[in-house]
C-alpha cells in the first residue's frame, strides 16, 4: 500500500470536484466566512456519522461524496482565511491555492505517518468520523475566540487534520 499514491489518487478525485463545481458556480463560496465554512464541514460529517449509525439512507448520495465535500470545504476555509473574500481571486489563483494547500496537507501526513507507523489503517472508519467531528469543535471553539488559542495548534492545523482524515476514509473505503 502506497499511501503517497492513494493520497494523490483522492485529492485528484476531489481537485476534480471542486473545478467542476466552480464552472458550475463561479466563487460564490467566497462570501462566506470560515465560520459558514466550517458549519458546512459540520452538516457533512454529522451526515456520515448519522448513516454510519442508521445504516441506510434516504437521500441518494453516500458517504464518499460527503468526504469529498469535507475536503473541498476545508480547503475553501483555509483559502478564506489566508486570503479574505474581499481580494479578488481568478479561478486559476483559486487551484493554485488548493494544489498549494493539498500539498501542505500531504507534507504534514507523511511527516505524521512516519512517526506513527501509518496507525490510521487500524482505525475504523467511524472513528475517523469521529475525530472530524472533535476537530471540527475545536474549530468552532477557537473561532469563538475569535482565532486566539493560548496553547493549541491554529485553525489551519485543524483544518489539515480533517482533510488528512478524510483522505484516510476514502481510501479506506476503497480498500
Amino acid at each position: 500500500m502506497d499511501t503517497n499514491s492513494q493520497f494523490e489518487k483522492v485529492i485528484q478525485q476531489c481537485r476534480t470536484v471542486f473545478s467542476n463545481k466552480m464552472k458550475d458556480y463561479g466563487l460564490a463560496w467566497r462570501v462566506l466566512r470560515p465560520s459558514s465554512l466550517t458549519d458546512q464541514i459540520f452538516i457533512k460529517a454529522n451526515r456520515i456519522r448519522s448513516l454510519e449509525e442508521k445504516k441506510s439512507a434516504k437521500i441518494n448520495e453516500g458517504v464518499e461524496s460527503e468526504y469529498i465535500g469535507i475536503i473541498n470545504y476545508s480547503v475553501m476555509a483555509i483559502i478564506q482565511l489566508e486570503c479574505p473574500y474581499e481580494i479578488n481571486l481568478s479561478n486559476d489563483d483559486v487551484l493554485n491555492f488548493f494544489d498549494t494547500e493539498t500539498k501542505e496537507t500531504k507534507d504534514l501526513m507523511m511527516n505524521k505517518n512516519h512517526d506513527y507507523d501509518e496507525v490510521w489503517r487500524k482505525m475504523r472508519i467511524s472513528s475517523l468520523t469521529d475525530i472530524i467531528l472533535q476537530k471540527l469543535l475545536r474549530i468552532k471553539q477557537i473561532e469563538d475566540n475569535d482565532g486566539l488559542t493560548n496553547v493549541s495548534e491554529g485553525l489551519n492545523a485543524n483544518y489539515y487534520d480533517i482533510i488528512n482524515y478524510s483522505v484516510f476514509a476514502l481510501i479506506k473505503l476503497s480498500e
